[in-house]
């Protein structure tokens, strides 16, 4: 296993409860250092992705099976629910294009809400209309994180951290040439492989042989900003609140939204822009521009009010102005490779385990 984020631990607690001999490479000093740890933290219902996708289908089974894990295992969550809301008579056509998306993909109990009961639900919030997603809700990323890194101990697996992947030889088996935190060289090999690199996962699979510009498989970093609000500022807000989206079902993002962390603070974001290479800077100036999209439902809100919080980088597969992209899911040579796993990655991570680990048994990747 490459990588230990989110979905390369799922995979590995899921392989090691299977009964299967597992070892984590991880490069950095700890777990979901990197993409896990620089999202919104949002348990997708389903709304967005296109029906029979990858994104659909994995987005509600994991879904499930996350708030199933968090009741079981005691890990802080909160099922709030989802407002999106409608700004401007123009865009309830997009609230009607969600409705039907999600229903057909499994999205929950989906409702329409007119201006006086979102006023009464979010009095806070300004719209002509709002779609409710009772499903939606949030997750500390990093307690779930601990949750699968310990199961997969207990399970037998080697979490190998600080060990950095220099080389692959794609084989039966491959061989993986590595550095260990003290630099010195050393090699491992697998029968089956799996590379959950997040950022760099493009760059595993080129290293197995795989043409990553001929199967779409190249990553374009998009980097995403987020800003709080000072507390004496911090609007009431009961429910995550999402603008409908510029571009629903396509590769742009879903708008600067509100989201609510388990201590109930406020953050807004992200934005979208892509970069070269991943950096997690946040330009205060953008503060103007935050609070400019945020006023159209949340008029209230100034720019004063905004701080920088932190950045994430997305590992997108759609460059600036693409259409749709699914996860990247693709067996190669003993590997399966697990490209452009973004937003709904997390909510997704239980149901791509399963997945995968069922590929290890034998059985097809679908």
């Amino acid at each position: 296993m490459v990588g230990g984020g989110v979905v390369g631990l799922a995979v590995a607690a899921a392989a090691a409860r299977a009964g299967r001999t597992v070892v984590v490479l991880e490069r950095h000093d700890g777990w979901g250092r990197e993409t896990t740890s620089r999202n919104s933290e949002v348990i997708h219902a389903g709304l967005y992705y296109p029906p029979g996708s990858h994104k659909a289908r994995l987005c509600v089974e994991g879904r499930e099976r996350l708030y199933a894990r968090c009741a079981e295992r005691g890990i802080p969550h909160r099922k709030l629910g989802k407002l999106v809301v409608a700004c401007a008579e123009a865009e309830r056509d997009g609230l009607d294009t969600l409705l039907r998306n999600g229903a057909t993909c499994g999205a929950g109990a989906l409702e329409v809400f007119d201006t006086a009961e979102l006023a009464r639900r979010e009095p806070a919030v300004h719209g002509v209309a709002a779609l409710w997603s009772p499903e939606s809700g949030i997750v500390d990323s990093h307690a779930l994180c601990i949750s699968l890194a310990d199961e997969a101990e207990r399970g037998g697996a080697l979490l190998a951290l600080r060990h950095h992947l220099r080389a692959v030889t794609p084989g039966a088996p491959s061989r993986l040439e590595l550095r260990d935190p003290d630099g010195a060289p050393l090699v491992l090999r697998a029968e089956r492989a799996v590379n959950a690199a997040g950022l760099l996962a493009d760059r595993v699979a080129a290293w197995c042989g795989v043409d990553i510009d001929a199967g779409g498989l190249r990553i374009r970093p998009c980097k995403g900003d987020y800003f709080s609000v000072a507390p004496g500022a911090r609007p009431d807000l009961h429910h995550l609140v999402y603008p409908v989206p510029v571009a629903a079902g396509t590769g742009a993002g879903l708008g600067i939204h509100a989201t609510l962390d388990l201590a109930g603070a406020v953050r807004f974001g992200p934005d979208t822009e892509y970069v070269d290479t991943p950096r997690y800077d946040v330009d205060p100036a953008k503060a103007v521009v935050f609070a400019a999209a945020i006023q159209r439902y949340l008029p209230g809100l100034r720019a004063a009010h905004l701080h920088p919080d932190y950045a994430g980088v997305r590992p997108k597969l759609a460059g600036p102005g693409e259409g749709f992209r699914d996860f990247a899911i693709v067996e190669d040579g003993g590997w399966v490779h697990l490209v452009g796993i973004e937003s709904p990655g997390l909510t997704a991570a239980l149901a791509i385990a399963e997945r995968v680990v069922g590929w290890i048994d034998g059985a097809q990747l679908s």
